[in-house]
């Protein structure tokens, strides 16, 4: 295992930032993870302990600066059956597998439950991390387990679906144990017969374009697809991580409001809510940003996507500081308009 110096990091983000890390490898085992740990010892001076960056498929990170420390590729593959039962398969993926091909697998193999999640770029480590959502699935729906590794510990440990404290692109490893644990696999309890969600979105007008006359999880993940593929831009041409911001929550007396204000506001119930907590409702983030003027914004090479306003982009050279900077201005107009604070869910380095 070869320990680069000075390494960029642009092919290995999707907003292709050319940021580097002042260290880079990469590991397709435990074992290779462990040596690499031993290795960054070595690496850090007596006064200061290297900083270590996990990354997997790099969708939904922005780097404004370099990293000065060790970065490590997960590259752990293989996907396994591990058991089933009356209702369910279990299914096991390694962290490093990509997303996508993990749902592609799944649906060929009749797994039902993530073809909500098609197309969804980065790795499947990232998911539980994030707690992954679209069109009415998130990763918590499907969860059975994960392996982590401590880092500082040097063991692995398991972690349930309690102990992962799943919220909306939340989880225990972004707050809590952020920076303390590699995830390694993570096992999905998928269903034997699907329960079709197609009520989110544009879903069950797709199918009709598509002449579904049959549902299946294949032909809901195709829908999902056609209508991703529609909207977002691949970032393999302009780079971008998906969805920059969040949807914000609101109570119900500030709903009230706004929609007073502005009647066609668009808003849906969070789901799973407390009886003790008052109620409350998600905002469409894109709708707000495309009501401030920014959908199909262009500075320079950093910009809003013309077709999903959750979306900022590079369209070649901008750096990740013009990228942050013109989300801040972002935030900062929607709060100024509709009283709401925006939150990034791309993660920011």
């Amino acid at each position: 295992m070869q320990i680069h110096e000075n390494f960029s990091l642009k092919s290995f983000n999707t907003f292709g930032i050319d940021a580097q890390a002042k260290y880079f490898s990469s590991f397709a085992s435990l074992n290779d993870l462990q040596e690499l740990l031993q290795s960054s010892s070595s690496l850090s001076t007596v006064n200061k302990q290297l900083s270590t960056l996990i990354l997997g498929g790099g969708s939904n990170i922005l780097f404004t600066k370099n990293f000065d420390g060790l970065v490590l590729k997960n590259e752990l593959k293989g996907i396994e059956l591990m058991k089933q039962d009356t209702d369910f398969f279990y299914v096991k993926a390694n962290a490093g597998e990509q997303w996508h091909s993990f749902v592609m697998h799944c649906i060929e193999n009749n797994y039902a439950g993530i073809e909500n999640l098609s197309l969804i770029p980065g790795c499947v480590g990232a998911s539980p991390m994030q707690n992954i959502g679209a069109y009415g699935v998130e990763i918590k729906d499907v969860f059975e387990e994960l392996e982590a590794f401590h880092l500082h510990e040097k063991k692995v440990v398991k972690f349930n679906l309690s102990d992962c404290a799943f919220g909306y692109r939340e989880s225990v490893f972004k707050r809590k144990y952020k920076n303390e644990f590699v995830i390694l696999n993570v096992t999905f309890r998928l269903r034997k017969q699907p329960v079709f969600n197609t009520s989110y979105g544009a879903i069950e007008e797709e199918l009709k374009k598509m002449n579904v006359s049959r549902l299946s999880i294949k032909a809901v993940s195709q829908a999902v697809i056609n209508i991703r593929s529609s909207k977002l831009p691949d970032p393999k041409l302009i780079g971008n991580a998906g969805s920059f911001f969040k949807n914000p929550t609101v109570s119900q007396h500030e709903l009230s409001e706004l929609q007073r204000i502005y009647p066609g506001i668009p808003n849906y119930p969070v789901i799973n809510q407390s009886p003790i907590t008052d109620y409350q409702s998600k905002l469409a983030a894109g709708w707000l940003i495309e009501q401030c003027g920014w959908k199909g914004f262009r500075d320079g090479d950093a910009g809003c996507h013309a077709k999903q306003a959750l979306v900022l982009v590079n369209y070649g050279n901008a750096s990740g500081e013009e990228i942050y900077a013109l989300s801040e201005k972002i935030i900062s107009s929607v709060k100024e308009k509709f009283g709401v604070q925006l939150e990034r869910e791309v993660n920011m380095i």
